[in-house]
């Protein structure tokens, strides 16, 4: 059977394209709420953390169904965007959202975790300097924990990737738009292109194991 190489690279390009975006948005966001939450004393921590934590603990697709309610144009958040003629539904903006809400976790706690090894002592010398809080994160720690940032990074990106459940539910799955690498997999395995499926499946693996090789030498420098 002839694998069309159109079916291989658009879902190739498109889960590049959506787990690039969620990398800045991990960087953006991510590195932030991971700084937050190693704050033992801050108020409503305990929400933030939950808020986080809960994509890790709570199925996907229950995830994605919130997010869908949330994100519909008569959603809470949702409602106010579509003002401004930006959607999120159906949409390779919800690809993103699903790729990076699915990854968040991944991100941020094992961030939080080496922030809050990090020693006191330096963080509160650059206080007294006249340091402000951004200065001390993005000069101070994150240079010296510049190993763990990139292995939370793969991880988070990894997990990006593999989305499934909120990733359908958002993205809705729609051929040539918004299938992913692993929707395409779906996709390809009902419709009985095996084949094609196998394929993609091989693609994955190799990135994959990309993936796992960096991962495997920044653990091996430390």
């Amino acid at each position: 059977m002839e694998i069309d190489l159109q079916g291989i690279i658009n879902p190739t390009l498109l889960t590049f394209k959506t787990v690039g975006v969620s990398l800045v948005l991990f960087l953006a966001v991510g590195v932030p709420i991971a700084y937050l939450l190693s704050f033992k004393k801050l108020r409503f921590r305990w929400f933030l953390d939950t808020f986080v934590t809960l994509p890790l603990i709570f199925p996907p697709i229950a995830v994605g169904f919130f997010l869908l309610l949330l994100l519909g144009k008569n959603g809470f958040i949702g409602s106010f965007f579509a003002r401004f003629d930006i959607s999120f539904i159906f949409t390779f903006n919800g690809l993103v959202i699903a790729g990076f809400v699915a990854g968040l976790p991944l991100m941020v706690k094992p961030l939080q975790s080496a922030i809050e090894l990090f020693p006191m002592s330096i963080k509160e010398a650059s206080y007294m300097s006249g340091k402000g809080a951004f200065y001390t994160l993005v000069f101070i720690i994150l240079p010296s924990i510049k190993k763990s940032l990139f292995a939370c990074l793969i991880i988070a990106s990894t997990r990006a990737m593999g989305e499934v459940g909120i990733t359908l539910m958002l993205g809705g799955n729609i051929i040539g738009k918004t299938d992913t690498m692993s929707l395409a997999i779906y996709n390809a395995v009902f419709d009985g292109e095996h084949e094609l499926a196998l394929v993609l499946s091989g693609v994955l693996v190799i990135i994959s194991l990309i993936f796992f090789v960096g991962l495997h030498f920044l653990q091996k420098e430390r």
